[in-house]
């Protein structure tokens, strides 16, 4: 019980915390609104609990094997992420326009997770920590995917209300272009620390 209860917290204060995921769907509830950005909180909520279960089955030992993997795929999704980031602060007036692009789909999202560095430490966090090798593997992988799964509703459902709550106070252009700014930046803020160990990494 007290196991799991660590498990919790970890799943709650992991998932709740600023990332890529929740700055991204908090921008969508901006210019969508909580409806059309369903999809999209759908598919973080299954995806990342579906990459736990995979991460903990089997991608750990191909990583353990291939060790260069691990830094390729950071490497892909720093640079996806640099550049939404960029996309999204030079957002025209145009592209605000709900008519102008989509949100994120339920797959999109779902991929997504696979290219989303924080997402990499939480799963693999998570495995390292709360498995043990004494015990069978796969209903410990399980019972930490579904964790994620239940926390994750709430946690990141808070972010796109917060997101759709702000249509009323960002109602001209220029409020809404200084906003994706200011979510650009914490968007790369947000991977410092992984881009630190990737240059870390490289370099020796």
């Amino acid at each position: 019980m007290e196991l799991y209860f660590a498990v919790v917290v970890f799943a709650t204060s992991t998932t709740v915390t600023p990332g890529p995921n929740n700055i991204m769907i908090m921008v969508s509830g901006l210019h969508y609104g909580i409806h059309k950005s369903l999809p999209h909180l759908f598919g973080i909520c299954f995806g990342f609990p579906a990459m736990v279960v995979l991460v903990g089955l089997g991608f750990s030992i191909v990583f353990e094997q291939w060790p260069f993997l691990h830094q390729v795929i950071n490497l892909v999704g720093i640079t996806y992420l640099l550049y939404l980031a960029w996309l999204m602060a030079n957002a025209t007036s145009a592209s605000l326009e709900p008519k102008a692009s989509k949100p994120l789909g339920f797959l999109q999202a779902v991929l997504f997770q696979w290219v989303n560095p924080k997402a990499w430490v939480m799963a693999t966090g998570a495995i390292s920590t709360f498995t043990s090798p004494t015990t069978s593997l796969p209903p410990q992988v399980v019972l930490i995917s579904l964790t994620f799964f239940i926390v994750a509703f709430p946690c990141v459902g808070l972010w796109l209300l917060f997101g759709a709550s702000l249509q009323q106070w960002l109602t001209s252009v220029n409020h809404q272009k200084f906003f994706n700014l200011c979510m650009a930046l914490l968007l790369v803020a947000s991977m410092t620390p992984v881009i630190i160990n990737c240059y870390t990494a490289f370099i020796g």
